[in-house]
């Protein structure tokens, strides 16, 4: 199986994950704007591309997908997942599976405001979200939501700009000065995420790993612990049931007064999946089974041990510059 990982960054270890896994029977092709980016070194072929917006960027993709022979190719990045969605049947019809969502999904997902409407019609417990100042006033006049409360980008990534916030006085001066800021209910519960794999033939979902977040940084959680709860699984499940994806997604939760809501979700890997991976969760056995058998996998949703905890830490790749020139290829 050739996959491509598109804007691989310094996802280092999925790779490792994937060749450990994998092996000979895998072959890793990556690509980024970067010529430095670390996950390079850990590739088959590494190919170095414009950004994401520019015009030539998936001509050349595809392109890459030609050369490589690619059966498979994901994104690592969010803005990218509805660039891919909406190329989807350019890929397809070079017989490559997308992992990623379909082309609402992948709107709704990277859309924070919308995906929060889009619950709350289906009827799934979110959180209190508004698009803009004037909009929360009113719900703040009624008595809905009450100080403090957190805000953050409308479609940011990574945790950027997100934060929490005191007072009216406070709120005024962050939304005068950033338009794209959404206002949200601040949570006090459980903070958690589930990793998730949809079968690419099935379309349903086949594991379900869930943790809880002991620790986070900017971008997500670098100490988690995993746990199981039927209840939880059955959540995940429904929110699923309402939205169109396809291979691996990372979903956000709360646990408050005795109820899950749903934060938001990346379909994408999330940088915390490799807890799943260590746990025994193998999203990329599945995606073998899926893109070079042609077969659905079966499903083995809560298939992991309780209370094992990943401690994240950061490492580097050291090479010459003579040697990162000739080993990073461009179309």
């Amino acid at each position: 199986m050739n996959i491509l990982f598109c804007s691989v960054g310094r996802r280092c270890e999925l790779l490792k994950d994937f060749r450990k896994t994998l092996g000979d029977k895998v072959r890793l092709v990556v690509t980024d704007n970067s010529p430095y980016a670390p996950a390079l070194a850990f590739a088959d072929a590494g190919y170095q591309v414009p950004l994401i917006r520019d015009k030539a960027y998936i001509p050349m993709i595809l392109d890459i997908c030609k050369k490589e022979e690619i059966h498979a190719v994901t994104t690592l990045i969010d803005p990218e997942i509805a660039i891919l969605a909406e190329h989807r049947e350019e890929f397809e019809r070079l017989g490559i599976t997308v992992l990623a969502p379909y082309r609402e999904t992948a709107r709704l997902c990277f859309d924070k405001y919308e995906m929060a409407k889009y619950l709350v019609q289906k009827g799934i417990p979110t959180i209190k979200t508004f698009g803009c100042l004037m909009e929360f006033k009113e719900a703040y006049s009624r008595g809905e939501i009450s100080f403090p409360v957190f805000v953050k980008p409308r479609t940011g990534s990574g945790s950027v700009g997100a934060r929490r916030i005191d007072t009216y006085e406070m709120l005024e001066e962050v939304t005068a000065a950033d338009a794209s800021l959404i206002i949200q209910e601040l949570m006090t519960g459980m903070d958690m995420d589930a990793d998730v794999y949809v079968d690419t033939v099935s379309h349903q979902p086949i594991a379900i790993f869930s943790k809880k977040k002991i620790s986070t940084t900017i971008g997500g959680a670098n100490k988690t612990i995993s746990f199981k709860d039927e209840k939880l699984f059955s959540f995940v499940e429904k929110v699923l049931a309402a939205f169109s994806f396809n291979g691996p997604l990372d979903m956000d939760l709360f646990y408050q007064d005795g109820q899950y809501y749903l934060s938001e979700i990346n379909p994408r890997f999330g940088g915390a999946y490799l807890h799943a991976y260590g746990a025994g969760v193998d999203f990329s056995s599945f995606i073998y089974h899926n893109v070079n058998n042609g077969e659905a996998n079966v499903p083995c949703i809560g298939a992991y041990e309780e209370d094992v905890v990943m401690m994240m830490y950061d490492s580097v790749v050291i090479k010459k510059l003579s040697d990162i020139e000739n080993s990073v290829m461009k179309l």
